[in-house]
């Protein structure tokens, strides 16, 4: 049996949205909410499908240090391959699964980014 484990975390960022038409082409920030899933089987001695203190250091190195308390268009470190598209909630969740996936190229089956305590964007892993 395969069970879920998903882990939160919250960070600061501000973001704007170039050429859109909308109150979000001005600068403007969040306090997002990140969930990260991870889908396996137990492990025999432990019983835990992942340690929650793992995820935690992968996620604050691979995501975190990128987005926490920054303007996400002009990233410091810059996040290359993420400036290039607007830093949509879609989009960003697309570039968090993208790195998470180099990590947990098997176990990862969920990204969850709340923009506003009402709106989140979600990547699932598709099973096909």
């Amino acid at each position: 049996m395969k069970l879920t484990v998903v882990k939160e975390f919250t960070f600061e960022a501000a973001h704007y949205l170039p050429g859109y038409d909308g109150p979000c082409a001005n600068m403007h920030g969040h306090t997002y909410r990140l969930q990260v899933g991870l889908t396996g089987h137990q492990h025999p001695q432990t019983g835990m499908v992942m340690d929650f203190t793992n995820i935690k250091v992968v996620v604050g190195n691979q995501i975190l240090q990128y987005l926490d308390h920054q303007l996400i268009n002009e990233a410091n470190p810059p996040v290359p391959d993420f400036m290039r598209d607007m830093p949509t909630a879609e989009n960003m969740v697309k570039w968090i699964a993208q790195r998470l996936e180099r990590v947990w190229s098997t176990d990862l089956s969920l990204v969850r980014l709340y923009e506003t305590p009402t709106s989140y964007a979600e990547w699932r892993r598709c099973d096909e």
